[in-house]
């Protein structure tokens, strides 16, 4: 039988409001005049649903976390649902002021847009005042690299008669013969390398999966390690593990072992101390810029989801063409 309308003097129950995420801040658990004291709980919420619902990485949600720490302190108790587009903007000048570069503090800002952004999803706020905020024109400034002769030192700096200089001088051929970040390089697996073949597969940001070409010394110098040295190293986890890098407890290298052992390396060469894993990388696509290598192949092989990144790396050439000009134009 069907259900007879209700009379217009019966109120009519409101529909239950349906939930966004695997946990949803709800309006009646905090009084809006404590706004204030729930930012943990909105960054509780707020890391619930970039970590379930953006399945974001492990270490871009890092990122975040230190961003939001950062926001927090500045805040100082102040209600972030109060603030204005003008105050944001003090905010990303303060991070100037205490040092950060132009990107550090661009990425603060974005941080910052996903943030509010999240507010507004929530029913915190009807605009997000981030949305207006910018951290400033990209910096584009060339990262610092090294020479062919300096990237030859750093890499025979291990000692190749020992376990573990098999294992740094793999590391180190494969940092600058791929371009990756220590973290893709951490997470390379063996099935993940195809000597034979010449390349391996790496995992970027955004769960990218790329092939990147391994070259001769590189493929070498995993042979060598594999061979020689690795089954030892595993052995001492168990004897079944699956990455190709292993530390000397036989678990996974991390990116912070990765950056002490290009600092050791380094030393070792008489390099400057302040070397570390991403100037392999910069080396890696200057030495392909500068050598003829079109832009579109290199931002391929470094991951850039946009050929702007890679431009930066143009300017290898300004010398090369400035040496062409003068030595064969016919008004030098």
């Amino acid at each position: 039988m069907p259900r007879k309308p209700p009379e217009a003097s019966e109120p009519v129950p409101p529909s239950p409001r349906r939930p966004r995420g695997p946990r949803k801040i709800v309006l009646d658990d905090v009084a809006p005049a404590a706004t204030t004291a729930a930012l943990p709980l909105f960054i509780d919420g707020f890391f619930d649903h970039v970590r379930h619902e953006r399945a974001l990485s492990a270490n871009t949600l890092q990122a975040y976390r230190r961003d939001l720490a950062d926001f927090t302190r500045w805040l100082d108790g102040r209600d972030c649902t109060k603030l204005k587009p003008r105050d944001l903007g003090d905010y990303l000048g303060w991070l100037h002021q205490r040092g950060l570069s132009r990107t550090s503090v661009n990425r603060h800002a974005a941080s910052l847009r996903t943030f509010y952004r999240y507010l507004q999803l929530e029913g915190w706020l009807t605009e997000s005042p981030a949305d207006l905020v910018g951290g400033g024109r990209p910096d584009f400034r060339v990262p610092g690299s090294l020479s062919v002769a300096q990237v030859d030192r750093l890499l025979d700096a291990p000692d190749p008669s020992v376990a573990i200089g098999l294992r740094d001088r793999a590391l180190l051929e494969v940092l600058y013969a791929t371009g990756c970040r220590a973290s893709e390089v951490s997470g390379i697996k063996l099935a993940d390398t195809h000597l034979a073949e010449g390349f391996c597969t790496c995992l970027g940001k955004g769960s990218k999966e790329r092939m990147v070409p391994l070259g001769r010394r590189a493929t070498e110098a995993i042979d060598a390690w594999c061979r020689s040295a690795r089954p030892a190293f595993a052995a001492r986890a168990g004897g079944v593990v699956g990455w190709l890098l292993l530390s000397s407890r036989g678990n996974q290298l991390s990116r912070f072992r990765i950056w002490e052992i290009v600092r050791a390396a380094a030393a070792a060469a008489g390099l400057p101390d302040d070397i570390h894993p991403h100037v392999l990388r910069h080396s890696f696509a200057t030495h392909l810029v500068s050598g003829g290598t079109d832009l579109r192949h290199v931002q391929e092989m470094l991951g850039h989801a946009s050929i702007a990144t890679t431009q930066r790396y143009t300017h290898v050439d300004a010398d090369r063409l400035r040496s062409i000009h003068a030595r064969f134009h016919p008004r030098r």
